[in-house]
């Protein structure tokens, strides 16, 4: 019989060597820092953004409370209030010190994208109408965007539009007064605010519609002047009555007591007599330094 062959296992494969672990380098070191500090700053943008969109009101009934949209009654704080902006020309500003520069408060309007149709309608109708809206109240008018100053620069030369443009391409003061769209983006609306840090007028609306709650916000501002000056007419006018009154009365004690006019005139005849001997005086001085002169 013929042998049989028997075949011989195969020898296992041998494991395979472990991963040698490479040791951090310098640049790797440098990247891990680099990525924490980026992510440390990314969280403290956020922190000061949601502060910034945060606003301290306080109610109409004196007590305060957290909103992140002021309302129109609202007293907020205007000390930090929306964060720092930029106007179209480069100066770093806040709304403090735009309303501590005014006469009468700030008239905010907010609008989508520069030089887009709906925002130069909007900002053309304030540019017509910008005498009676501000000149004539005290308000100080604004226009406010996400746009670049030299996107809102263009705008305003364009359009030869009378009144800054304010930037904030972070969007704090957007926010902060309630128009800022989520996750990106401007709601177009109006925001007003008197010297006091009062909200006289917080809302959305289209180009003609922003116009219209400004112009109701003036004709009220008038009408609040026109009442303090008839109050003030009628204390004159009070005053003028109570004076004749007293003439009334001190002619009715003449009449009451004629002894009252005897001496009054008899006190006027005294101080005729009195002015004329103070002339003969007078002149009899002269006189006689004149004839001592003469000698």
């Amino acid at each position: 019989m013929p042998m049989e062959l028997r075949k011989r296992k195969a020898a296992p494969a041998p494991a395979p060597a472990p991963a040698k672990k490479s040791k951090p380098t310098k640049v790797t070191k440098t990247a891990a820092k680099v990525k924490e500090t980026v992510k440390e700053t990314a969280e403290k943008v956020a922190e000061v953004a949601a502060a910034a969109t945060t606003t301290t009101t306080t109610n109409g009934n004196g007590s305060s409370s957290s909103s992140s949209k002021p309302a129109v009654g609202d007293t907020i704080t205007l000390d930090g209030f929306g964060g720092e902006i930029e106007t179209n020309d480069g100066t770093k500003t806040t709304l403090k010190a735009l309303v501590d520069a005014s006469k009468s408060g700030v008239v905010l309007f907010t609008y989508p994208k520069a030089s887009t149709p709906g925002c130069t309608r909007q900002a053309c109708l304030f540019r017509d109408a910008y005498a009676s809206l501000s000149t004539a109240s005290g308000l100080a008018l604004y226009g406010l965007s996400t746009d670049s100053p030299k996107a809102n620069t263009t705008f305003k030369d364009k359009q030869k539009l009378p009144y800054p443009l304010l930037c904030d391409p972070a969007a704090t003061l957007i926010g902060a007064i309630g128009l800022k769209k989520a996750p990106k983006g401007t709601t177009r609306g109006v925001f007003v605010v008197d010297k006091a840090g009062k909200v006289l007028a917080a809302q959305p609306g289209g180009p003609e519609g922003t116009v219209a709650v400004v112009k109701a916000v003036v004709e009220g501002l008038g009408s609040a002047g026109e009442g303090e000056a008839a109050v003030e007419d009628k204390g004159v006018e009070a005053e003028e009555k109570k004076a004749e009154e007293r003439g009334e009365e001190a002619e009715d004690v003449k009449k009451a007591d004629p002894e009252v006019e005897e001496k009054e005139e008899e006190a006027k005849e005294n101080g005729v007599e009195k002015k004329a001997e103070e002339v003969k005086e007078n002149g009899k001085g002269e006189a006689e330094a004149k004839e001592e002169s003469a000698k």
